[in-house]
């Protein structure tokens, strides 16, 4: 009844209505209907949705003055306000009106009282907030003066360095320009060089670059550099005295070949009884990053490591990160550890979650380790197989429970010494990396479920990490899209993860299913940390969180502190709820901005491998139709790009929004999503970022 409220005023915005014309115009014709409709009438007044005129009630005003966040279109030409109010639409902003702001501001909007399209449109006039401080570029000079050309399009005026700011910076310099003064949108915006970065081109210049843009911090302060250095790399044996030894144990390590950082080690024992006891062996940053110091501090900044192409940016420094906590072959090492005792059928008997102290005796790769599964011999092939076996029963026993196994295939660059990408390779994902992926899973959940056996009498704050329902539109959405294709797609299923989970397998190994697994990722929720549990949808666990890599994620390293706390004093709280839901929207938003940062490495080092291939043909999978033509990914390099509209010359092409379709007026030629073309690459403007292909 109150969606229908909303939809009642928002279609009649300018009238105002008694309730019982709104009852008689909306069919609540019963009493208990009318009783209810009053009511909800109030609550909208309360939210300050209606206002009330006597006996008469009419949507609120929008003031004139609007608050929000500018999104600048890509070619700069308009923008978008986003309201910070809800129940505002988006205000169109036209490129004279965008005044002295740039890409992500929060500004203050003067609305128009005459609207000419479908949203409100408006002026801008203040900034409230500047979205960067800091902004990359590549220093230029004119006859008279310097600028600095910014990498983001989006800021699309060049900033002015006057001479006596140039910070010893040189033209053709990639540098960070900071204190940006714009007062008029007359005149370019002035800054300060405060940083240089290095010669534009270089391979860590622009990874520096990257990281910059998305405000990812990429050089350790002084302070923390050395205070990771007076940690000693060689274990006090008083630290070991009140950990679990398992140093004489068959543990050992697999991870890419590329890994520098080893946070996870697994074992198993064969029990008497013919149980396995399973040993997921976590390195104990927590013991060495302590709430409070600098290393702590810069960890929550950071949150994660990022992971561009050929380049880490740590979350710890190195001595730790490569040295001190990873778990290299051979070597002492602190350990926090989730023991479980297991059936041949994977059927969890006990556990322990305990500090311990361990010594690697191998580091695998996942290629060692799918031999040793595919020919069934090598070193510790017997615990190999057995960690194969359960890893395949737990994963079976997950999808039975509903837990979707999405696709996603990743690209991986072969890079010559100064960077340059040389070959590009689909990542395989085999047997080796599911086993190591399913106990990560358990540990997780294993340790999110202990502190909540006894929720109700503790209420223990705790991290987790949430994924929410799909929204049901999006999942709508998808369903049409799958129809299209020719497969089915309940989407009020009673168990709609059971049913994505059939419709997957179902296109397994199919051309469609790069892209049905792709759609279907967009119409999920993301995943987040949360002190709010709700479980998580996509792996069908009630209680989830995240333990197994606290190297790289800030909040593993929480978890950490908080289980042992909660273990070891009798659920001592190290944390409140509100500094917990600080961390994990925190957290959160940095994983998102390093998610980005990864992607747009990728892009870049596509557009470099096919810079020399203009004219080249390539197979492709439409993976996108617009109404200004096909966004297309390269089969060998995932490497996306546009089929412009205008270049599809052979007829009048109309767009199908319904069934995601491009079809020809005379013809009748379609171009559906997930169909198979064949392309010529015929532009690459690394400026804009963007590959220009041509049907062939």
């Amino acid at each position: 009844m109150k969606k229908k409220l909303k939809k009642f005023f928002a279609t009649n915005p300018s009238r105002a209505y008694k309730a019982k014309t709104i009852a008689k115009k909306l069919n609540f014709t019963e009493p208990h209907e009318y009783e209810e409709l009053k009511a909800f009438l109030h609550d909208l007044v309360q939210e300050g949705y209606l206002t009330r005129v006597g006996k008469r009630f009419r949507l609120k005003e929008i003031t004139k003055r609007v608050t929000g966040t500018l999104q600048i279109s890509a070619d700069n030409n308009f923008g978008f306000v986003i309201p910070d109010n809800p129940k505002i639409k988006d205000i169109f902003i036209a490129e004279k009106h965008l005044g002295t702001a740039f890409d992500g501001d929060i500004v203050e909007v003067h609305l128009f009282a005459k609207r000419k399209g479908k949203n409100p449109e408006g002026e801008i006039v203040n900034i409230i907030k500047r979205a960067k401080n800091e902004i990359t570029g590549i220093l230029r000079k004119t006859d008279s003066f310097y600028f600095v050309e910014p990498d983001n399009k989006k800021i699309y005026r060049d900033i002015y360095i006057p001479r006596s700011k140039l910070g010893g910076a040189k033209i053709g310099d990639k540098v960070v320009v900071s204190g940006i003064k714009w007062n008029s949108h007359l005149l370019n915006p002035e800054g300060q060089i405060i940083d240089v970065i290095g010669k534009a081109g270089t391979y860590d210049t622009e990874m520096y670059s990257i990281a910059k843009e998305f405000d990812l911090r990429y050089k350790f302060p002084p302070k923390v550099l050395s205070d990771a250095a007076k940690i000693p790399v060689e274990i006090n044996p008083a630290k070991i005295k009140n950990r679990l030894d398992l140093r004489k144990k068959n543990i050992f390590t697999i991870d890419p070949e590329t890994a520098k950082d080893f946070d996870d080690a697994v074992s198993v024992e064969f029990l008497k009884n013919g149980n396995y006891l399973v040993g997921i062996h976590i390195a104990d940053v927590s013991h060495y990053v302590r709430p409070g110091t600098s290393i702590f501090k810069e960890a929550y900044k950071r949150s994660t490591s990022v992971y561009l192409v050929g380049k880490v940016i740590p979350m710890l420094p190195e001595k730790l990160s490569n040295q001190v906590c990873s778990l290299v072959p051979n070597e002492d090492r602190l350990t926090y550890s989730v023991i479980v005792e297991m059936t041949p059928s994977a059927k969890l008997v006990n556990y322990q979650i305990r500090k311990t102290v361990i010594k690697s005796k191998r580091r695998f790769t996942y290629e060692e380790v799918q031999k040793i599964i595919d020919n069934r011999k090598g070193e510790f092939k017997k615990e190999i197989l057995t960690l194969n076996e359960l890893a395949q029963t737990l994963r079976k026993k997950r999808e039975a429970k509903g837990s979707i196994n999405f696709v996603k295939p990743e690209v991986e660059f072969v890079l010559n010494k100064k960077g340059d990408p040389i070959d590009v390779k689909i990542k395989k994902i085999q047997e080796s990396n599911n086993l190591i992926e399913e106990f990560m899973l358990l540990a997780n959940r294993i340790v999110a479920r202990h502190v909540n056996l006894n929720k109700r009498k503790h209420n223990y704050p705790f991290v987790y990490r949430i994924h929410d329902l799909p929204d049901e539109e999006k999942l709508a959405e998808f369903a049409s899209f799958v129809k299209s294709l020719g497969y089915s797609f309940t989407p009020n299923a009673a168990n709609s993860s059971k049913e994505m989970q059939r419709l997957l397998k179902q296109v397994k190994g199919t051309p469609e299913e790069a892209v049905i697994n792709e759609v279907a990722i967009r119409s999920m929720a993301k995943a987040v940390y949360s002190p709010d549990n709700i479980g998580h949808y996509g792996l069908g666990f009630r209680y989830y969180t995240h333990f197994t890599s606290p190297i790289r994620r800030f909040p593993d390293l929480i978890v950490h502190l908080q289980i042992f706390e909660y273990i070891e004093h009798n659920k001592r709280k190290l944390f409140n709820y509100h500094q917990l839901e600080e961390y994990c929207d925190h957290a959160s938003a940095q994983e998102r901005s390093a998610v980005n940062a990864e992607r747009l490495s990728v892009k870049l080092k596509q557009m470099e491998f096919l810079r020399n291939k203009l004219g080249e043909e390539f197979v492709a999978v439409i993976s996108g139709v617009t109404n200004f033509g096909l966004f297309v990914e390269l089969e060998d390099t995932l490497a996306e790009g546009l089929v412009s509209i205008r270049d599809m010359d052979d007829d009048f092409y109309i767009f199908d929004e319904k069934n995601y379709t491009l079809y020809g007026k005379r013809k009748g030629k379609k171009y559906r999503l997930g169909d198979k073309v064949n392309v010529k690459l015929i532009r690459i403007d690394e400026d804009k970022r963007e590959i220009d292909f041509i049907l062939s």
